[in-house]
């Protein structure tokens, strides 16, 4: 493909969050002259979903949309717009509003919430993934309703904090023995339980929801909760459906497959985000990354493949961070292939880390109050760094100076 016919091409973003928005702007920061559209479901103006959890929904502030230009960069937003299917073969989208052409189309939809089966349309039942949502759930705070948080993972401990930060009295069920149970092993989750009391909050595990009624949560041993409102915060799933028919493969969560350059089985097509899985050399697996920051580098891979240079291959060290019950947590790696775990600090204390080890090498790090344990051990995990095990343990010591 000439310089010039690549330059003139059509790219269609599909889905206007953070990794779609991002790539857009990639796409123009790295010097793409063609044609770029965005097309998003939701009629807002795009916008960033961490402060959702947290200022969007105190009151704090309004919104959080992106602070990007797209008139100056040339990038056309066609919001409130349903995508329905695409055809590959014919390189065009269905959407509600008729057909879209595309020359490169880049799937960027994210995840959505899984619902609590039973609730659908139920009063009083929230998720928190989208603005509205968010503006759903303010007045609700304010009034200070007995809240039911179902789910004790990031999101259900995020609404928790804000809702006894608020002012309102919280339980949280969670099905599971702990909190986190689906991200950290037992023994790292398990400290983490008592941040609830601490907050004032209800958590209550080995308990499963039956059923909603007005004003109440039944759970499956019988035992009722008082509840003004229920957040159900279990997850949430690939946004792929429509993509059904298509003949672009998806994996067993029902993600995008992807390859290490954010590519799909159809040509002309990547995906990036929430929505896709890559195969990461670093760890031997493929991961399906649900976080901010997934969404914030994979767009620059896309980009420079859309633009025909020659991208390192996308195997970025997952990284995420969490504000619950005035605690910072961050997360850095991929823990499930470490044959040794280290302790910086005691788990009862404000501030500690959690070491994953392969072969004397980090994999993976959890951070409680300890933001430069993060930083440093972010940047050993990429360098691939031998460390020594009896100095790692020593919190007063840098990580960066407990290496082999």
């Amino acid at each position: 493909m000439s310089e010039q016919t690549r330059a003139q091409r059509r790219v269609v973003v599909v889905g206007a969050g953070m990794a779609g928005v991002q790539t857009a702007v990639a796409l123009r920061e790295q010097g793409f002259k063609g044609t770029v559209t965005v097309i998003g479901a939701e009629p807002h103006q795009p916008y960033d979903r961490p402060p959702l959890s947290k200022a969007v929904l105190l009151g704090k502030a309004e919104g959080s949309a992106f602070d990007v230009d797209f008139e100056a960069l040339g990038i056309e937003l066609l919001l409130g717009r349903e995508v329905l299917g695409v055809r590959p073969s014919g390189h065009e989208l269905d959407t509600a509003d008729g057909p879209v052409p595309y020359d490169v189309l880049v799937l960027a939809t994210g995840a959505e919430p899984i619902r609590l089966p039973g609730t659908e349309g139920v009063p009083g039942v929230h998720l928190l993934r989208t603005l509205d949502d968010a503006e759903r759930l303010r007045p609700v705070l304010s009034r200070q309703h007995d809240i039911v948080v179902v789910g004790a993972g990031w999101i259900g401990a995020e609404f928790a904090t804000a809702a006894r930060e608020a002012g309102c009295a919280v339980t949280v069920v969670e099905a599971a023995d702990r909190p986190l149970a689906g991200a950290l092993p037992a023994e790292v989750a398990a400290p983490m339980a008592a941040w609830y009391a601490d907050a004032g909050a209800t958590l209550r595990t080995h308990a499963r929801v039956a059923r909603v009624e007005p004003g109440e949560v039944v759970l499956d041993d019988g035992s009722r909760v008082a509840a003004g409102a229920v957040v159900v915060g279990i997850g949430a799933r690939p946004a792929t459906a429509w993509l059904a028919g298509s003949g672009i493969e998806l994996g067993a969560q029902g993600e995008v497959v992807a390859d290490d350059r954010l590519r799909t089985s159809a040509p002309d097509v990547y995906a990036v985000g929430d929505c896709a899985s890559f195969p990461s050399g670093r760890y031997g697996e493929r991961l399906l990354v649900h976080h901010w920051d997934n969404a914030l580098q994979g767009p620059r891979t896309v980009a420079a493949d859309i633009l025909g240079e020659t991208p390192t291959v996308y195997d970025p060290v997952p990284y995420f961070w969490s504000e619950q019950f005035g605690r910072f947590v961050q997360y850095a790696g991929h823990h499930a292939s470490a044959d040794t775990t280290l302790w910086r600090g005691e788990p009862s204390g404000p501030a500690w880390t959690v070491c994953w080890l392969r072969e004397n090498r980090l994999v993976a790090l959890l951070a409680v109050g300890r933001p430069r344990d993060l930083a440093q051990g972010r940047r050993l995990i990429e360098a691939g760094t031998e460390m020594a095990p009896d100095l790692l343990t020593d919190p007063a010591r840098p990580l960066k100076a407990a290496t082999a």
